[in-house]
């Protein structure tokens, strides 16, 4: 320790002797040099690595805390590339942007009116016998797990002897009850009644803001290119990105929608109430990987053990929509998708739980789309083929390796 004077003696004082000298480790040790490391730190790799990771902090950032803004903005535009080529299709029998997109728009919202009437009823009546199910299903599974409860209350009393300190006959402190109460899960999905509907509206305007304008935006861009090859690169790619989106959007909403179908037919087989409900439950749920299949189980299954008093009759209701989602998951979707517009489940369920943790439940429905829209963009542009070829699935020669 090195000697120092009183008024030096302070906390923010380093303790430093000037005596002390550093000295390699071996005598063959290499020596730091300091040039050499500061042009690695000022050199431009180095700036570019250290731009990107705050860029990605951002980002992040922005996605998250931006999210009431963004999911409308995000919506409005997957729908806006799922109708576009309708209305072209407008355009070509002499029907002008403004007023397609006018009759695309008020046809989507005739379709969700009716769809919404016509299950309005079914929902009300399943949320008013909510409670009732849930203690009835309680009851029959607490029948078929009574084994189990008996152990488990066993242990709980040997527990209880176990840890008891103030005897039989003490008296035991009285305690306040605190009860929080959570949101509901429909709370939850769609906020509050008020903001559902001024983020449907802001959805709906800007859909058809989208569709009026038609190519605005690409004739802009290329307004602002500066070189003819640059020009026809960009429709070029724009047109490409844009059909492909729109057919993957088709493509699920169309499987999600014949499994509904599928669904709901198998429920009214089994003797199931409200299968339409169910359907079209299951259609929605399965914009949801994995969580989604997961979920229509459970529901299914504490719905069939409320409805059947035989055991076999009420499994067979989950059942069966687990063998049509395994159909329609391995041999229907490979089928209609194809390797171009295929994801690997790695990046799927990587995906899904980005979005599911950044936008919640409204970003897991849209996780998927998203996922396909940035492989797709990445697939038309030179620079980012790399990541788009790592969101796909293994191609002929990839699977042929792997079996050798």
């Amino acid at each position: 320790m090195s000697e120092r004077s009183p008024q030096d003696d302070s906390a923010l004082t380093p303790d430093v002797d000037p005596t002390a000298q550093a000295t390699p480790v071996g005598p063959e040790a290499a020596r730091p040099d300091l040039a050499r490391t500061g042009e690695a730190v000022e050199s431009p790799r180095s700036r570019s690595i250290g731009i990107t990771i705050l860029v990605v902090l951002a980002l992040l950032y922005t996605l998250y805390f931006a999210r009431d803004f963004l999911l409308p903005i995000a919506f409005a535009l997957l729908l806006n590339f799922l109708f576009s080529p309708v209305v072209r299709s407008l355009a070509r029998f002499h029907v002008r942007p403004p007023l397609g997109a006018a009759v695309v728009v008020l046809g989507l919202l005739g379709l969700t009116g009716l769809g919404v009437y016509e299950l309005a009823s079914p929902v009300q009546e399943l949320a008013s016998s909510a409670p009732q199910t849930l203690a009835s299903a309680q009851g029959k599974l607490r029948k078929l797990l009574r084994p189990l409860e008996r152990v488990s209350k066993t242990a709980e009393q040997v527990e209880s002897a176990a840890s008891g300190v103030g005897g039989v006959g003490a008296p035991t402190p009285r305690t306040r009850e605190v009860v929080v109460r959570q949101p509901s899960l429909i709370s939850r999905i769609f906020g509050t009644t008020q903001r559902f509907l001024a983020d449907a509206l802001e959805v709906i305007v800007l859909l058809y803001f989208l569709l009026a304008a038609g190519d605005l935006f690409l004739q802009k861009l290329i307004k602002v290119l500066p070189n003819l090859q640059d020009k026809h690169k960009a429709v070029e790619i724009a047109r490409a990105t844009e059909s492909s989106i729109s057919t993957y959007l088709l493509t699920a909403a169309s499987v999600n929608v014949g499994e509904g179908i599928v669904v709901a037919g198998a429920m009214y087989l089994l003797g199931m109430p409200n299968a339409a409900l169910w359907g079209a439950l299951a259609a929605l749920l399965e914009f949801m990987p994995y969580l989604g299949a997961f979920t229509m189980t459970v529901v299914l299954t504490i719905a069939g053990i409320t409805t059947f008093d035989n055991v076999g009759h009420a499994l067979l209701v989950p059942a069966s929509f687990l063998l049509i989602n395994m159909v329609q998951a391995n041999l229907v979707s490979p089928v209609f998708f194809g390797h171009r517009l295929a994801l690997n489940p790695v990046a799927i369920f990587v995906g899904f739980a980005f979005w599911w943790w950044i936008w919640g439940i409204p970003g897991a429905f849209i996780a998927v789309p998203l996922l396909a829209t940035f492989k797709i963009f990445c697939d038309h542009i030179e620079s980012l083929a790399s990541v788009g070829e790592f969101l796909g699935m293994r191609d002929e020669a990839e699977r042929r390796a792997l079996l050798r």
